[in-house]
């Protein structure tokens, strides 16, 4: 497990390019046949990727969370980007098709993550964050009918937002949060932008009660997203290639153009879990 500590924003405007990518990016997630866990001092969130290959790959707690199993104190989510996969928790099965996704509470002791297809196998993203209480594992979908612990995305809850005329027509799928799926801090989705869109989370915000992750995938090998971040009156950028996360503290702006449309996946946790507590930034304050 990488570990990675929190910096001040006063230091942080007077990193260069490798060091910001250093404190900030996390690269090289999906790696066949591995498990990749990325330990952030920032609200203590763990980034992490499973990309099981001929056997499932267990997720363990390891010596960095003295615990005696990964989610011992922990909850976490979890968004199939790959193949057909398999999640077996404590010995029920459940599957994960691409984009389907899972909450999974706290106290679940023995996780195994497979792939139905080695030569197509499954990616799984996760993040997972400390936690005080157990709540329900559930699948969740964002297409198809609900059944018993099965959350379809419906509603408040897969909204189409913004215009082509702006760049950021998108669509968001909203995962993991209250009326929806319980957890203790752990909110999580999924934004889409339609073709001909660039920028996602603009107009910006910040949030000083929770940080985020950001997983951008779905883009070709010579794509990028120019990804922003740093105190509004203080931008830097870092270059995002397909299938990478970069950590945002909850002090900074996290907003991104991109050389054509993607998809990526959000994941928050702090303070609170009201999705609309954000300080808004007007386009004519950022420097």
């Amino acid at each position: 497990m990488e570990l990675r500590t929190a910096s001040s924003p006063k230091d942080v405007k007077f990193y260069t390019t490798g060091r910001l990518r250093e404190e900030f990016l996390i690269s090289d997630l999906f790696k066949g046949g591995e498990i990749k866990l990325v330990y952030s001092h920032i609200d203590r969130i763990i980034t992490g990727s499973a990309v099981p290959l001929e056997k499932g790959l267990e997720l363990t707690a390891g010596d960095e969370l003295r615990a005696d199993y990964f989610l011992f104190r922990r909850e976490m989510g979890v968004i199939n980007i790959g193949g057909s996969g398999l999640i077996n928790i404590d010995g029920k099965e459940y599957a994960l098709g691409f984009k389907d996704g899972i909450y999974i509470g706290m106290g679940s002791k023995k996780i195994i993550f497979s792939s139905v297809d080695k030569a197509n196998p499954a990616k799984f993203y996760f993040n997972s964050t400390p936690a005080h209480k157990g709540y329900p594992t559930l699948l969740i979908k964002p297409e198809g009918e609900p059944s018993e612990g099965t959350v379809i995305i419906k509603g408040e809850n897969k909204v189409e937002l913004g215009c082509l005329e702006e760049s950021n027509h998108r669509v968001i799928c909203k995962y993991i949060l209250p009326g929806q799926v319980e957890s203790c801090q752990l909110v999580m989705g999924m934004t889409a932008l339609k073709p001909g869109s660039v920028w996602n989370t603009m107009p910006t915000h910040t949030h000083d009660r929770r940080m985020e992750v950001y997983l951008y995938f779905e883009m070709p090998e010579d794509a990028f997203v120019m990804h922003y971040m740093g105190e509004p009156s203080e931008t830097r950028h870092i270059v995002m290639r397909n299938e990478e996360a970069v950590i945002s503290p909850s002090w900074s702006i996290h907003s991104g153009s991109g050389s054509r449309a993607y998809t990526f996946i959000w994941g928050m946790c702090g303070e609170n879990q009201e999705f609309t507590d954000m300080d808004a930034v007007e386009n004519k304050d950022i420097r």
